[in-house]
């Protein structure tokens, strides 16, 4: 059971005797409400019985007052459990499940983040596992309660009189068919609404990452009209899929509610017959109004069911995704990192790098060069096995690194991409992210180091300035830099550099290219780099094309030779005399 519950509804297995427990404390406590009803009974026995055979007794109404207090009493804790159990447990599992989910896409290569959009991840963490958290707070409990409740009602109504307890609840089982029956349907619907939504929440993203471009280009009338379309079209399917399920509920709940009519016909024939008792047709009255609620929110519970399924297995399909591992203790010999007859294709038909081999030693800077496409990005990121190889294999220190666990691997490595991602914090923890257990002294020498001082120093609070999200307040150039001094706080062997300087003017070049010496002094540098200025004091230069080796040599060689290599710097030296012109 607690494995089915695992499988089937992505529970841990602490969750599912959560819900188990659940259950059964929900069934105790549906069976207290049947208390009051049962000294009702009693009650009119007690008064009716009399009256039939002629005497006249009083009924003990102290006596049933005080049975009234106690059923009160007894209901009161057993509530109380059956919330404890179902309600608190299902939030801690919920919060267990984002948090499971969380460190599930930590795990996963970058692959499958080019696969999958953000706000679809986003949807699933949030809006998927509050819809999950409903459907146990509220649903799946209360179902397998209520199911072990009736089973309980069913077999003591069937001995009291099996005519009357066939009337009361002939009706279930043809309103269960009527609700199960409709699955596809309600499936259909709930996958089209789903969709929408997460279709929705990709353009309000898009909206929002892109507002200035939008502006600068006068199309946001134009945009927020294709959004507003994606609105509606979301709204009209939620519509759709809250009306495909309430039709088919609100019609076998309606149908439920022919029990009581058979059962006031059946009653009333054996009554007339003399083959029931009055007292026997009143109790069999009063449960159908009492039985039939609990059997309304089955249906509803089941609806509710099958609309949770649906999100329950986009996020079993995140949990199933394949992760990289590998050993978290391994050995090297130096830092050399090796090419060795490297391929890698995105998609099976489409190589990005295709037998590529070379060597970048330690000590020594490595520039990887070549015109946009050629698989100089590619090749960095799979240094640091943000992917793994489709061919051939990577080697640092001689070891295979896809045999390392990720996470293990990149203690060796720091890494500065043209694109910095900052955080919502102050500048001393954006930089602390280089290694979280340095002091602010510490801290302080490395953004020295990378050339920050002189900016830092101009902001409201210094070190202890919020710079907002991505760094708002700061220029591309003082971005680059803290960047640089997170690599530079790390202080790894291994140091990746992909575009540092592409995008920034003449004096925050300088200043960070001053930083970036700071940075890779006796170490394992790989550097990829448009400007061949950037490139000129490389130790090695690997130049690619159409992802394959082209030349492979120090500048000086290369320049020598009539190649790729050599035009590129040609075309380059040409561009920098370029200026604007009226003709």
């Amino acid at each position: 059971m607690i494995q089915w519950m695992q499988k089937h509804l992505a529970l841990s297995e602490k969750g599912a005797k959560e819900l188990i427990k659940g259950m059964l404390w929900s069934a105790l406590s549906y069976m207290t409400l049947m208390i009051p009803m049962s000294i009702i009974i009693m009650f009119l026995n007690e008064v009716l019985s009399p009256v039939l055979s002629g005497e006249q007794v009083a009924p003990n109404l102290l006596l049933y007052i005080g049975l009234g207090v106690v059923a009160i009493l007894l209901m009161i804790p057993f509530h109380w459990l059956q919330y404890g159990s179902v309600f608190i447990a299902t939030y801690n599992e919920s919060a267990n499940k984002r948090v499971t989910l969380a460190e599930k896409l930590r795990k996963l290569p970058l692959s499958f983040f080019g696969q999958r959009d953000v706000s679809d991840l986003t949807t699933t963490i949030m809006s998927d596992c509050t819809g999950m958290e409903h459907a146990f707070s509220h649903a799946v409990p209360q179902l397998g309660g209520s199911l072990i409740f009736t089973i309980l009602v069913i077999i003591m109504l069937f001995i009291v009189n099996w005519q009357m307890g066939l009337a009361l609840f002939w009706v279930f089982p043809i309103s269960l068919i009527m609700v199960f029956g409709s699955k596809k349907l309600q499936d259909q619907a709930g996958q089209a609404h789903l969709d929408a939504k997460v279709n929705c929440a990709e353009g309000i993203q898009e909206c929002l990452e892109t507002v200035r471009e939008l502006k600068a280009y006068n199309r946001k009338e134009e945009y927020l009209h294709g959004l507003f379309k994606k609105m509606d079209r979301a709204e009209k399917a939620q519509i759709k899929s809250e009306l495909t399920t309430d039709t088919f509920l609100a019609t076998g709940q309606a149908f439920l509610r022919l029990g009581l009519v058979t059962v006031i016909l059946t009653g009333g024939t054996l009554l007339v017959s003399g083959e029931t008792t009055l007292l026997t047709y009143f109790m069999f009255l009063m449960a159908a109004t009492r039985i039939y609620d609990p059997l309304s929110g089955v249906l509803a519970n089941i609806a509710e069911i099958f609309n949770a399924r649906l999100k329950i297995s986009r996020m079993q399909e995140i949990e199933s995704q394949p992760i990289q591992e590998g050993a978290t203790e391994y050995s090297v010999d130096g830092f050399d990192i090796v090419f060795d007859h490297v391929f890698f294709a995105y998609n099976n038909d489409e190589p990005v790098l295709s037998d590529v081999s070379f060597t970048a030693k330690q000590g020594e800077i490595t520039a990887l060069v070549g015109p946009s496409g050629s698989g100089k990005s590619t090749a960095a990121k799979l240094t640091a096995r943000f992917w793994d190889v489709s061919g051939g294999r990577i080697t640092l220190g001689g070891t295979d690194i896809k045999t390392v666990d990720p996470e293990s691997l990149l203690k060796n490595y720091a890494i500065v991409f043209q694109d910095v991602v900052l955080f919502d914090n102050t500048v001393m923890e954006n930089i602390r992210i280089g290694r979280k257990d340095a002091s602010d002294k510490e801290v302080v020498a490395a953004a020295k180091a990378a050339q920050c001082e002189e900016f830092i120093n101009r902001l409201p609070e210094g070190y202890h300035t919020v710079i907002g999200e991505n760094g708002a307040i700061l220029s591309g150039g003082e971005r680059q830099r803290l960047s640089i001094a997170r690599a530079i706080l790390k202080n790894a062997p291994v140091i990746l550099l992909d575009e540092a300087t592409a995008s920034l003017d003449v004096e925050s070049e300088t200043m960070v290219q001053e930083a970036i010496s700071q940075l890779i002094a006796g170490k394992t540098v790989l550097i990829i780099a448009h400007r061949m200025r950037t490139v000129a004091g490389a130790d090695k230069i690997v130049v690619l094309s159409d992802g394959k080796v082209e030349q492979m040599g120090s500048p000086d060689e290369l320049v020598q030779f009539d190649g790729m290599y050599k035009r590129m710097a040609i075309l380059q030296e040409q561009s920098a005399s370029w200026s604007l012109s009226k003709n």
